[in-house]
């Protein structure tokens, strides 16, 4: 008899995508193969508390608050990754499924690595890279790899002189922009600025989730006309020999896929899978997801999204936007669904993913740690 796997599925997180992670984890239960898995769900409650057992569930179904208030064990930091619950037994794989800081940005990652744990995803730098978003311009930057104009402020220097950091935004770059918190994710905190006038407002929003903001120039029409960039997304799966899905587009319902457009129940933002786009479109920027994917040192999965130019004067310029290393797992998130357009069922992604983490710590064991 096969040995099962023994799976801790780890769920919820401090980050303002606590709700996100806990839909994508049910999702991820529903349908891992008890006969191939002992699952180990493994909670994170808003609070920093870890979780397990009925605590766990109670968390998942959003119960946890207002039923077990005072309950739940805080655990040391490899009693958490190994046994996150007495008597649960070592995990062989854990599967990370936190979106946001203190889960997708290399915090986790590096507990588990000091753990000896393997576990799904990027490790420490790919997911540090992959959630900052100034460090992930200056690696797709060294790979050579193209990007639209920005410029990075820290909170520190838009505090002290907004009239000087206004004025060297908008000597480097042309309105409009996008203002953005370098490090979080969902598109949280992130604003368009159409001028000068509303550049403060979008500044002081973003400063309040990140001490850096990344102002970005705004993709319009071919050859810098007026227009809404079209914004595509390839999933992309492996650990060095990575492969890239088919491409897919966000139809957003608003000027840009904003936190509401992504999450609002309201929401008719639909995505179109595959996206059209012509044969030499798809092929380059298959190959620009992969190449990105490299750049940042990720690992076992990632969703990178481009910005194209809208119709206009041929060919319209593609642009890198950002590399997400934990993207949304719900069963409809673009994620899944652009590898299901590519012949991986749901089911079968989860399968590979774990194999590819058990692969890559087993690598890791080739690495020499002391003379």
């Amino acid at each position: 008899m096969v040995k099962k796997l023994r799976v801790g599925v780890l769920f919820g997180g401090r980050s303002g995508e606590h709700e996100v992670s806990l839909q994508s984890a049910l999702s991820i239960l529903k349908v891992m193969d008890r006969k191939k898995y002992d699952v180990v769900p493994i909670g994170i409650a808003k609070s920093g508390k870890w979780l397990a057992g009925d605590e766990a569930q109670a968390l998942l179904e959003g119960s946890y608050a207002k039923a077990l208030p005072a309950k739940g064990k805080r655990l040391g930091a490899a009693e958490t990754a190994i046994t996150p619950a007495l008597d649960t037994g070592k995990l062989d794989v854990v599967f990370p499924v936190l979106h946001g800081t203190f889960g997708e940005d290399g915090t986790i990652q590096g507990l588990l690595e000091l753990a000896d744990v393997a576990y799904v995803g990027s490790g420490v730098l790919g997911s540090a890279v992959g959630m900052d978003k100034a460090a992930m311009k200056t690696m797709f930057a060294a790979a050579g790899l193209p990007q639209v104009r920005y410029v990075t402020v820290l909170r520190g220097e838009w505090t002290a002189s907004p009239r000087k950091v206004t004025a060297r935004v908008e000597a480097a770059l042309k309105y409009p922009l996008f203002v953005k918190p370098a490090n979080l994710g969902s598109s949280v905190g992130i604003s368009k600025v159409r001028k000068r006038a509303e550049l403060a407002a979008a500044m002081n929003e973003a400063a309040q989730f990140d001490r850096k903001l990344v102002i970005e120039e705004g993709v319009g029409g071919a050859g810098g006309t007026a227009g809404k960039a079209r914004e595509l997304e390839i999933a992309v799966l492996g650990n060095d020999g990575a492969e890239a899905s088919v491409v897919g587009e966000i139809v957003p319902d608003r000027e840009f896929y904003d936190y509401a457009s992504k999450y609002d129940a309201t929401s008719t933002s639909e995505p179109q899978i595959p996206a059209k786009l012509s044969r030499a479109e798809v092929k380059t920027m298959r190959e620009m997801a992969v190449r990105a994917f490299q750049a940042c040192d990720c690992a076992g999965l990632a969703r990178v999204d481009f910005l194209m130019e809208a119709a206009g004067a041929e060919p319209s310029r593609i642009f890198l936007n950002e590399v997400n290393t934990m993207p949304g797992f719900t069963s409809i998130s673009m994620y899944p669904k652009l590898w299901e357009a590519s012949g991986v069922g749901y089911a079968e992604l989860i399968d590979r993913l774990l194999v590819l983490a058990i692969q890559r710590h087993a690598e890791k064991k080739l690495t020499k740690f002391s003379v």
